[in-house]
């Protein structure tokens, strides 16, 4: 399933937590997974914070689930884009997936969503709840 994030926000680390909390609904959303797999996943988040990106992990740091723009000096980003991983410690710098600042964009519990179609991210086709 698919969560959107419409809401806005005026610093980094509410607009992550309020992803995070996204990410965790979807999760949660039905009967897919025991009561221990939805605890350690909600646990399992780590977040630690770099002087160009925030790197957003799961399974306590075993995953890397995506990073967000920590500067405003970025050439190509603005601060709050949600970025996708390239690997374990690097995002890849095609295009941002959204802003956790200023809403407007969807997410699932596996990480930020591929880009769709030639203006970047969308919240197109959403068949999931509204988060936010």
């Amino acid at each position: 399933m698919t969560v959107e994030i419409k809401k806005t926000f005026d610093n980094v680390d509410d607009g992550i937590a309020n992803m995070l909390a996204a990410a965790n609904f979807d999760y949660c959303d039905g009967d897919r997974f025991n009561d221990v797999m939805v605890a350690e996943f909600k646990d399992g988040w780590v977040v630690k914070k770099g002087s160009k990106y925030i790197k957003i992990s799961t399974n306590n740091g075993g995953t890397a689930w995506g990073f967000v723009v920590n500067t405003d000096t970025d050439k190509k980003f603005k601060k709050g884009d949600l970025l996708m991983c390239a690997g374990y410690s690097a995002p890849a710098r095609n295009a941002a997936r959204g802003n956790v600042l200023d809403g407007g964009f969807a997410i699932n519990w596996t990480g930020p969503l591929y880009l769709v179609g030639p203006t970047g991210y969308s919240i197109k086709s959403i068949k999931g709840g509204v988060f936010g």
